[in-house]
């Protein structure tokens, strides 16, 4: 078990082609290997984007055996990193919608995969009609000691799931992203995301996508809801150390996870 944990943050735009990205990404994770990184988090939806085509990852979907999620698992065989994103996976469904799955990917071997559970239907955006929701709470996956949690997106905007993974044994929450530009929501993304680290005292690694259609501003957040690292509004690659002593400071002097008095969030009942 590691004392510390280098996590580095792959702010990039995500291009239209699955093979485009797929070189984008290993370049990346070799750049984050060599500083000395652990883990590389990329934004949701990293197989293809198109701006201009709310489908477009609907239409470029792969199952987790396809060529980009096998040449990532590949690169992890070769390189001494993990690798925290979401892939759009065909589900079956009649409709054509697929999931949208929050990927870790360490040693050649998937070591957690979470379906969204809370779809982007806000702000004038439908992602339910390319999208089929999540029905699970996501795993903790472990990398080094570190026991990290999965969330995605919008995610962030519900309190109660960060809340489970923290009573769960969460160190870190990784939170991949493409979140839309609008008014205020820069201030949403960074209020939510320091919110949701302070109010459990863990870390919390943001990543947005950023493109011309949403805003990057990725960050790692402390325990105590303090920024440690941040990336701006071109493509970035930023690190931060976690340190295990800085969240047991914090749940020392805010020890919210033994003061609270409800109880553990579970789904609701389908």
């Amino acid at each position: 078990m590691s004392d510390t944990f280098k996590i580095a943050l792959g702010q990039i735009t995500v291009e239209k082609s699955s093979e485009e990205n797929l070189r984008k990404c290993t370049g990346w994770m070799e750049r984050a290997s060599g500083s000395g990184a652990r883990m590389i988090v990329f934004p949701e939806g990293v197989i293809a984007r198109n701006p201009a085509d709310s489908s477009w990852s609907r239409k470029h979907a792969e199952p987790l055996d396809g060529p980009f999620v096998s040449g990532i698992l590949e690169a992890t065989r070769r390189l001494p990193i993990a690798v925290s994103c979401t892939v759009h996976v065909p589900s079956g469904s009649s409709d054509g919608r697929v999931w949208n799955i929050h990927i870790v990917a360490d040693q050649g071997r998937l070591l957690g995969c979470y379906r969204k559970l809370h779809l982007y239907d806000a702000f004038s955006g439908l992602e339910s009609d390319n999208v089929c929701p999540g029905s699970e709470v996501p795993p903790l996956v472990e990398v080094d000691g570190w026991k990290l949690g999965l969330m995605t997106c919008y995610d962030v905007r519900f309190p109660e799931l960060a809340r489970r993974l923290a009573l769960d044994g969460a160190d870190a929450l990784l939170l991949p992203a493409a979140w839309v530009r609008g008014s205020l929501k820069e201030s949403h993304w960074e209020i939510m995301a320091r919110a949701r680290a302070l109010e459990n005292t863990v870390y919390v690694a943001a990543l947005s996508e950023i493109s011309a259609k949403n805003i990057g501003c990725s960050m790692v957040v402390d325990p105590l809801g303090v920024p440690v690292a941040r990336a701006g509004a071109e493509e970035a690659l930023v690190f931060a150390e976690m340190s295990r002593g800085v969240i047991d400071r914090a749940r020392r002097a805010l020890p919210v996870l033994e003061n609270m008095r409800f109880g553990r969030p579970e789904l609701k009942a389908q």
